[in-house]
Order: C-alpha cells, then structure tokens, then sequence
C-alpha cells in the first residue's frame, strides 16, 4: 500500500526520517570498515582501537585475546583471558573464541576452567574437527591418553590431513603403533598414506613398514605410486626383501598384478601398459630428455594395447637414455631376459639395445643384447643372465653403443615391448 501525505510537512518528516536511517547507515557502515581496517594491522594499538569501535563484534576481542596471549614481547595471560571471555560474552556460540579461552587458561595454569572451555567449545560446535584436535591434545598433556586418542581419532575423521600429526603426536605418548592405529586413526586410505609418508621423512622406516601392513589389511585400493616413498626408502637401507614385498602386495591391491607379463617374469609391466612410472619397481623415464621422445604408444605394439616408442630427430649422438627399470631378483639364480623391438629407419650401425647391470655389489660387469638398426619387423632378442650371490637388484636400461661411423647422430623410431626378465629353474642356482 502506497501511504497518501496530506502535507508538505508530512512529505518533509519523512524525506528528513529517511535521510537520518541513510545517515546512520552509513556511520555504521564506516564504522565497521574502520574496525575491519584496525584489526587487519594486528598491532596491540589497532586492535584495541578496532574493539572499541566495535565492541558488539566477538572476532576482534578475539584477535585481542590472541594477541595478548601469543606476542612473543607483550604477552599477558591474564589480559588474554579477559579478551576471550568478552568474547564468549558477546557471543556466545564462537567456538574459536571458547577454544582461546581454554588455551589461555591452560597457559595460566588454571586447568578446570580450561578444561571447561574445551567442552563449551565442543557444544557449541560437535562436528568441529578444531575443537576436537584441541581438547584432544589438552588431554594428551594431562596424560588422559584414553580419551585425548579418541578425541584425536574424531578430528582426523572430519579433517583427515591431521592424520599424520596425530599419529606422530601420540606416538610420542604411546610407543605402541599398532594400539596408535587402533585408537587414532580412522581406516581411510589417504590418511594411511600420508602417516607413512611423514614417518620415512623422519627417518622411521620400520614405523612406516608397520603402518603400511596395517593398510594392506584394511584391504583399500591403493595405486602403486602410493608405496613409493617407502619403496625409496627400504631400497636406500638395503632392505631388499622388503621392498619386494610392499610391491607386490601394492600391485595386487591396485589391481595391477596382470601386468607382470609373461609367466614368472620378476619384471613388472614390461609391457607398459600400467601408466605407472617414476617410482618403486616400475619403469623410470627421465625428465627433459633431449633429440629423444619417448612415449607409450597404443597404435603399435607387440602384444597387449601399448608399447614404448623412441623416436630419434637425428640432432645428436645417443647413447644413455636414462629409461631404466630396477627389479628385484634372488641372490645365486639363472635368468633369461627377453623382449621384442621394432626398428623404423633408424640410422647408423648402432640401434637401441638393453643393459643389465647388478646393483648392491662390487661387481661392475654388465650383460648387453644385440642391437636393431634400419627398419625390422618385431624381433624377438633374448640374452642368459645370472645373478652374483649377493645381488638382490638388477638395473635395465635401455642404451646405445657409439658408432664408429663418421655420421653417427641417430635418427629413427624403435618400438619396444614385452620386456621379460624369468627365472631359470630353481633346480640349478648359480653356485
């Protein structure tokens, strides 16, 4: 309904009344963003001034609080526990503000309260992964270790990349990791992960083993390149039969144990058909390679649907590609080696061939297989190879010998697939 106004000066009160509400709008408006400005410089000064103006606003005697708590040259506990309760006071359902209440009270000593706060800060928010990580390690400290862990254990499940802190965390408190992964970690692959991850990077290779047998269990579908930290790090303490293993149970929980190839091969996806590469027992490819593009190629191939494609732009002479492959073998045995290649007018007398070179000994020797040059059809090329008695690891490379010829920068594209690397009969160990 449109009111009717009889008089000029009705007309004049309500233009006036509406020109006051604009007006005091706008002063609050201006106001705010005055506060906004003060407590955007966290400075003691700016957020005083930023309360003041805005007494009514629980987020700036929060930052007060903070700052009288946490500056490392001005701080005041006292001060900090007076800012956070007018905080709370303001506003009562601020769970951050609770929760700085409860950490200033822990920092004057004054447990009850804080433990109060703690609790207030997880009515006022239930699903809070915050407010649980911090009452959780408010009980940690008090040795509660029953419940700071399952406190703990609700955090990591509503925020999972906590998982590693809080493994580490109680970890400290308790040094039994499968009771740690019982009670704190929730079975969410991810968080498994990045435990793992975080243990290798400080050196806890052994605590890593044990979180990533605990995931195999749960059973999670998993990529290999999950389990190349760790693959990294048993291959770097010679711990061999170990990183074997994680492979292979990696591979069968990624779905991925078809791929070993031909039958017994210790080789695995030598026929590039994972995508998998870069890490743990799978193809390596080096960034940046120059005159030299490698790639996996799904219109040529041997067998399967993909096979590795070289093509050479005849800029330069070639010979160490840096496409390797580590595999793990058994100490004493016989193997037979074998791939097929495929050459497309490559030049020179001196094509693409493979190196196996024992890796954990002082033997240097190497094995190398003929080479392909000009244009062939699929070719099978096989070559005997025996392992020392401490070899636990063969690298295979792909290489190429120099040419003797005046004109020796390649050019051309190799195809290769099928790469196998199978145990002789066990009946007969190298002696």
């Amino acid at each position: 309904m449109i009111p009717h106004l009889s008089s000029s000066a009705q007309r004049a009160a309500l233009v006036l009344a509406a020109f006051l509400v604009a007006a005091l709008l706008s002063y609050l408006s201006v106001r705010n963003a005055r506060a906004d400005h003060f407590a955007g410089l966290q400075t003691r000064q700016a957020l005083e001034r930023a309360a003041e103006l805005e007494p009514g606003d629980a987020r700036n005697w929060y930052l007060l609080g903070r700052y009288w708590q946490f500056h490392l040259e001005d701080s005041d506990a006292q001060k900090a526990i007076g800012a956070y309760k007018t905080a709370v006071s303001v506003d009562p359902g601020s769970t951050v503000s609770w929760l700085g209440l409860g950490s200033a009270y822990e920092s004057a000593g004054d447990l009850a309260r804080a433990r109060e706060a703690f609790l207030q800060a997880k009515k006022t928010y239930p699903l809070s992964a915050e407010a649980a990580w911090q009452y959780g390690n408010f009980l940690l400290r008090q040795a509660e270790f029953e419940a700071a862990f399952a406190e703990m254990r609700r955090a990591v499940e509503s925020d999972p990349k906590r998982g590693a802190e809080a493994f580490s965390r109680a970890l400290r408190a308790d040094p039994h990791v499968n009771q740690i992964l019982d009670r704190v970690l929730p079975p969410n692959r991810d968080v498994y992960v990045d435990v793992i991850s975080d243990q290798i990077t400080g050196g806890q290779t052994d605590i890593a083993l044990q979180v990533w047998d605990r995931l195999v269990a749960i059973h999670p579908r998993l990529s290999p390149r999950d389990v190349f930290p760790l693959i990294g790090a048993l291959r770097s303490n010679k711990r061999i039969a170990d990183a074997r293993r994680v492979w292979d149970q990696a591979v069968i929980v990624s779905g991925m144990a078809d791929l070993q190839g031909p039958s017994g091969s210790v080789l695995w996806d030598g026929g590039f058909e994972s995508g998998i590469a870069g890490g743990g027992y799978s193809w390596l490819f080096p960034e940046g390679l120059r005159n030299l593009q490698a790639s996996i190629d799904a219109r040529e191939r041997h067998s399967g649907d993909h096979s590795l494609r070289l093509t050479f732009d005849g800029k330069s002479i070639v010979s160490s590609m840096g496409i390797c492959h580590y595999v793990p073998v058994s100490p004493s045995t016989s193997y037979h080696f074998s791939a097929w290649v495929k050459t497309r007018a490559v030049t020179t007398d001196q094509g693409v061939r493979f190196q196996l070179r024992s890796l954990g000994t002082q033997d240097t020797s190497v094995a190398v297989t003929s080479e392909l040059h000009g244009s062939e059809p699929w070719t099978h090329i096989e070559i005997p190879w025996s392992s020392g008695k401490d070899v636990q690891e063969v690298q295979v490379c792909l290489v190429r010998v120099l040419s003797d010829q005046l004109e020796n920068k390649i050019k051309g594209t190799t195809w290769v697939d099928d790469v196998a690397l199978v145990p002789e009969s066990a009946e007969h160990p190298k002696p």
